[in-house]
């Protein structure tokens, strides 16, 4: 008798280990495959690339001069948070006639012109191809002689992120009209899921000081996570210092929220950093000059240490939901 197949999920980083990572061990470039970018360190050339889905990545396709946006600021973020200006990108779509119609094709290609002002980047070109199942790949490009890598965090580092966290995820949530708001408040949480504000006027600054950093794209446990994966350490976050915005508080008193659960489940694309004690200075400076919102929120630790959460009451939390997994 014949053994079914029963091939358990498998987990983002242990598919590109089994099966692609092999490939990659020659080229150092590839940063074994563990990093948000390539990095061509003779060259000085930097990319990323991401791809999204329709129901994955954004809801649907009812504002297509809005989810385009939210795709350009979530891929260039890649490289912001490496402290690399983006420059140059390329756009690959898969739709058909209904997704791809004259009328939506003109919102996208005018909300690429106002993203390519708004953030200095040109499009150097792309793919299209038929398909009824929506997509879109989007590659940025930048030059740098120098990133902020991956699994670079120190021992009594502090642990800084930019901006607020929640509001995306919050506007996810009334788009799926899981919660109730007013009219006001609705408009300004939806407007956070699809017009992302990432803090490309800090990406020089940040190879100032900080020692290792990943943009909040999956949440801010598990991007922190991934982060310091290949390390021996460990951290302490404290959820009263994790910044969310005013509407966020209040809605979370008055529906009686849970804030881990909100500031967990990613498409902030604020910047997550560690830092030394003593670039501490620094670092607020450059918040105060820059007009950028930058919170201390934790401490590396030594490995030796559990990974740990400590709530308002100073008691250790439990997480369930570390954030968004990319499972196969």
């Amino acid at each position: 008798m014949l053994e079914k197949n029963c091939e358990l999920p498998m987990h983002e980083f242990e598919l590109i280990k089994k099966y692609f990572l092999k490939l990659a061990k020659s080229n150092k470039s590839s940063l074994n495959l563990n990093d948000d970018v390539f990095f061509d360190k003779k060259k000085g050339l930097v990319i990323s690339i991401d791809t999204y889905n329709e129901g994955s990545h954004f809801l649907n396709f009812k504002k297509p001069d809005l989810v385009i946006k939210k795709i350009i600021r979530s891929s260039i973020s890649d490289l912001i948070c490496k402290g690399v200006t983006p420059k140059f990108y390329f756009v690959s779509g898969s739709g058909n006639k209904n997704t791809f119609s004259h009328k939506k094709l003109l919102n996208i290609s005018k909300s690429l012109s106002e993203e390519q002002k708004k953030y200095g980047i040109l499009l150097c070109g792309g793919d299209t191809t038929f398909s009824n199942k929506l997509s879109f790949s989007i590659t940025s490009v930048g030059y740098s002689k120098n990133i902020i890598y991956r699994n670079r965090a120190k021992y009594n580092d502090d642990i800084y992120v930019t901006g607020n966290l929640g509001d995306s995820f919050v506007g996810l949530q009334l788009l799926k009209n899981k919660i109730k708001v007013s009219k006001k408040i609705k408009d300004y949480f939806i407007n956070k899921y699809y017009l992302p504000e990432i803090k490309i006027n800090l990406t020089k600054r940040l190879l100032k000081f900080a020692n290792t950093s990943i943009d909040v794209s999956d949440g801010l446990i598990a991007d922190l996570d991934k982060m310091i994966n290949k390390q021996k350490l460990s951290y302490t976050l404290r959820e009263k210092d994790i910044p969310i915005s005013k509407n966020l508080i209040k809605l979370i008193k008055d529906k009686k929220l849970s804030k881990l659960k909100y500031i967990s489940n990613g498409d902030d694309y604020q910047i997550l950093f560690t830092a030394s004690p003593s670039k501490n200075r620094i670092i607020q400076n450059s918040s105060k000059n820059l007009g950028i919102k930058i919170t201390k929120i934790g401490k590396i630790n030594s490995g030796s240490k559990q990974n740990e959460i400590i709530d308002q009451k100073n008691k250790q939390i439990l997480v369930k939901n570390k954030g968004y997994k990319h499972q196969f």
